[in-house]
């Protein structure tokens, strides 16, 4: 059984950004009303499960302009115009952790806010991290902190406020379930 959709009738722009575009769409709801859903285009992300040698995760604490404070987040970063999100995630992953992946796999794509946006992420598992050479990031400061794999469940436990980032759940989420069965 299908789901009723709502039908496109109409299309605006809204506004056009450096990353992302704001479409407003008339659309016709199943009960046969009009009504307008703003739409949010991005070009899509990567986040990286990134775990070390010595089973430390790799976690960067940097300030995020829109929630006005630090977050402790797995590494992430947005797609480029056609680039692999594969090749994207191991960008991303040295240009915020200095760590290059020994090995990486995608594990799930999602939207992280579907009620407004067509981005999609796509969750990537990096093992055997080791440290390599590069050029930090000036205007993209971020601590890393390598916390043990043993101390993960602890920083989603009620009230401790150390991890408020969506991506960075369900990753970490999807790294506990994974360390319990592997396969």
């Amino acid at each position: 059984m299908s789901t009723p959709r709502e039908v496109r009738i109409g299309q605006k722009d809204g506004y056009h950004g450096q990353l992302v575009r704001v479409r407003v769409d008339e659309v016709q709801l199943p009960s046969g009303r009009e009504s307008v859903r703003e739409v949010v285009e991005h070009p899509g992300a990567v986040a990286i499960v990134a775990v070390t040698n010595d089973d430390h995760l790799l976690l960067v604490r940097l300030f995020r302009y829109a929630a006005n404070q630090d977050l402790l987040e797995i590494p992430a970063g947005t797609r480029e115009p056609g680039e692999d999100p594969a090749t994207t995630a191991a960008r991303e992953l040295i240009e915020e952790t200095g760590y290059e992946a020994g090995s990486l796999t995608e594990v799930l794509t999602f939207f992280p806010s579907p009620g407004y946006s067509t981005e999609q992420i796509t969750l990537f598992y990096a093992t055997k991290c080791r440290p390599v050479t590069h050029n930090r990031e000036i205007d993209e400061p971020a601590q890393v902190e390598h916390v043990a794999l043993t101390e993960v469940p602890y920083l989603l436990l009620p009230g401790t406020s150390r991890i408020a980032d969506g991506k960075t759940l369900i990753g970490m989420f999807w790294l506990m379930r994974h360390i319990a069965d592997p396969n």
